[in-house]
């Protein structure tokens, strides 16, 4: 247990008679003893035995063994388990209390040791900083610099390249020199963390301690900087390393060989990287998968299709078997190059070596497909992966299929995974119902909204959005409502958004009571109305005639504290101006102006339109004039309406002169 005992006892020998003895040991841990023993024989002569301390056992080098005992007792001490708590909070004080009673030092591979039982790296830190201030006579040497330098590698501290920096500022107060091992730590630490701490900096203090320390670069500290410098996107500075490497006869794995080729390959560095691939032939380092689908993937980049295959070819020769990226990466050269016949051959392969494809495998030869015209030929690749072909791969070929436009495709291969799919995939349906809308299916895109519950999947108001904005541009206002009762029967609840389309909708069709009597639910509902709101409303109402009533909608929109965007005014200055309000149109243009909204190239050309046909050609002059100083473009609708302007000064005037406000006599669009 480690406790001090104290003994008296009586020697009695033939010779000699005990006259008195104390002797005092330490147990357990201990390694210090001490005593005299004083006799003295029968013709009265006496002598003395000093029973000093045991030396440390070394090794048959020399080097002191720790003493397991003790470091077992420290390590519990400081990490003690939850069965026996620590007598105290502070387990450094217990430590301190320990070590006095056994009057010991802690030798430095003891300390090591310990270091290394210990979990937690801010505990091993304390403990590093504990021996030098309150163990007598201790001093860190390489190896316990090295053990915390690589606790600290380990860990996600944020701090924890100040403290690497420490740490070596105390190597160099205490004159202690590391080893080769502590380089190798630095390097792997500092090389390529990004993580601002010096990056190539922090590698030359590294390589400066090398010569600081007088070391030499073994294997893997050539290793390990090589890497750094990859991380670090330092090819240039990673090939050198590289150079020198080889010179020297060493060789990498097969982990830092690929490293390299990839980091080449990126680069496009295809001559490097053949020579590479080629030591690694001759240092007897074998090329594995990984290292094939580099080679795979770089000659594709650069268009050299026929050595992809070989290098895939060299691959399967010598037993590998393709891993998903390795296949992908072969499809994706095949397809990239238009060789479909080939692209589908290796798909068929991949599925008979039970190698499952996922999604990117799938939109690589559906791009190919499409690429070529062969879509024809995507049942065959269906068909062909069938075991495969789940819920989310239908899924992802139908969103893909229909965002591509191909919804005839996209709605066979969805009702493939209708019929073989209990549940249903909620994007999936939506970007069919997109579809079949997009494509003018409007009796397929109802019948799918009425169904898909069969499926599990609730139906909510981006669906019903999506049929009735479709609904509403056909202009099958029947369908419509229909739509919208079943939508208040059964739910979901209508949003703004299917206000606003309902609102447009009925507007375009002419249908002006629907509209108000739809702007009438909105303002009862949870949703109030929003500025499109307003400009639906106001679109429907002076679109249709009834233009005194849609420019008391525009005062009461403003009322409510709504302001009028663009479109609210040009919608307003079109109506007035179809109806010879001139005057009016050219108010609200005013209006708009000095309320700081302005006008788009859109609303110039209405009322360029609208002064055009009234006759009033200088206010049209003027208004073009004021149209290029605000910066705007003309497109062809201007210069249309200018074709006009000048075929008016023309007639009435006697020399065909240049136009003043475009410079062109002759349109210059034609």
């Amino acid at each position: 247990t480690g406790e001090l005992i104290s003994c008296h006892f009586e020697l009695t020998l033939p010779t000699m008679r005990h006259r008195y003895v104390s002797l005092r040991l330490r147990r357990s841990f201990s390694t210090k003893y001490s005593g005299r023993i004083v006799t003295e024989t029968d013709n009265g002569r006496s002598f003395a035995v000093e029973v000093d301390s045991p030396k440390l056992q070394t090794d048959i080098r020399g080097h002191i063994l720790p003493r397991r005992d003790l470091i077992c007792k420290i390590t519990r001490i400081l990490q003690p388990s939850t069965s026996s708590p620590p007598p105290s909070a502070d387990p450094f004080l217990d430590l301190s209390e320990y070590l006095q009673n056994l009057t010991l030092t802690l030798t430095p591979s003891e300390a090591s040791e310990i270091l290394k039982n210990l979990q937690n790296p801010n505990l091993a830190l304390q403990f590093f900083r504990f021996c030098p201030s309150e163990i007598p006579k201790f001093r860190h040497d390489a190896f316990t610099y090295n053990r915390i330098l690589l606790i600290l590698s380990k860990t996600t501290l944020p701090n924890r390249f100040d403290l690497v920096r420490w740490i070596l500022d105390e190597m160099e107060k205490s004159g202690v020199a590391g080893s080769i091992s502590t380089v190798n730590i630095l390097i792997g630490m500092f090389g390529g963390t990004g993580e601002g701490i010096g990056g190539a900096g922090e590698l030359e203090r590294c390589l400066g301690l090398v010569k600081k320390w007088g070391l030499r670069l073994n294997c893997y500290t050539y290793k390990c900087l090589l890497q750094a410098y990859l991380r670090s996107n330092d090819l240039s500075k990673a090939t050198e390393v590289y150079g020198e490497l080889r010179r020297r006869g060493y060789k990498l794995d097969i982990f830092a060989y690929n490293m390299l080729l990839d980091a080449l390959a990126k680069d496009e560095k295809v001559d490097l990287a053949y020579k590479v691939f080629e030591d690694m032939r001759r240092k007897y380092c074998e090329p594995d998968e990984y290292t094939y689908t580099i080679l795979v993937r770089m000659t594709g980049k650069i268009g050299r299709p026929d050595e992809s295959l070989a290098f895939f070819q060299e691959m399967l020769s010598k037993g590998y078997s393709p891993n998903l990226i390795a296949y992908n990466t072969m499809i994706q050269v095949l397809a990239k190059n238009r060789m479909v016949d080939k692209t589908l051959y290796l798909f068929n392969k991949m599925v008979e070596n039970d190698c499952r494809p996922n999604e990117f495998t799938y939109s690589l030869i559906l791009n190919a497909l499409v690429a070529e015209g062969h879509l024809g030929k995507l049942d065959e690749v269906v068909e062909t992966s069938n075991k495969y072909m789940n819920k989310s791969i239908y899924a992802y070929l139908v969103r893909t299929l229909s965002k591509l436009g191909h919804a005839d495709e996209a709605h066979r291969l969805f009702c493939n995974m209708w019929n073989f799919h209990d549940r249903g995939d909620r994007d999936a349906y939506i970007s069919m119902l997109e579809s079949l809308c997009n494509a003018g299916k409007i009796t397929e895109a109802l019948d799918l909204l009425s169904k898909i519950h069969e499926k599990g999947i609730s139906t909510d108001t981006i669906m019903y959005n999506t049929v009735f904005s479709a609904l509403g541009k056909s202009k099958q206002i029947s369908h419509l409502q229909d739509l919208y009762e079943k939508m208040k029967q059964e739910g979901p609840s209508p949003d703004i958004f299917t206000f606003n389309i309902l609102i447009s909708s009925f507007g375009r069709a002419g249908r002006v009571d629907e509209a108000v009597k739809i702007f009438d639910e909105l303002e009862n509902s949870n949703s109030k109305a929003d500025i499109i709101s307003y400009n639906s409303l106001i679109n429907c109402l002076g679109k249709n005639g009834d233009l005194d009533e849609a420019h008391m909608r525009f005062k009461e929109m403003r009322e409510k504290g709504f302001s009028p965007d663009v479109v609210t005014y040009s919608t307003l200055i079109e109506c007035f101006g179809k109806t010879d309000k001139v005057e009016m149109a050219c108010r609200l243009f005013d209006e708009m102006l000095a309320e700081g909204c302005c006008p788009n190239i859109v609303t110039y050309n209405i009322l360029l339109d609208c002064l055009e046909k009234c006759g009033r050609t200088a206010a049209a002059v003027d208004l073009y004039a004021k149209l290029k100083q605000q910066g705007l473009a003309p497109d062809s609708i201007t210069y249309s309406i200018l074709e006009r302007l000048q075929s008016v000064r023309h007639r009435t005037g006697k020399v065909r002169r240049q136009n003043p406000i475009t410079g062109w006599v002759v349109s210059p669009l034609r």
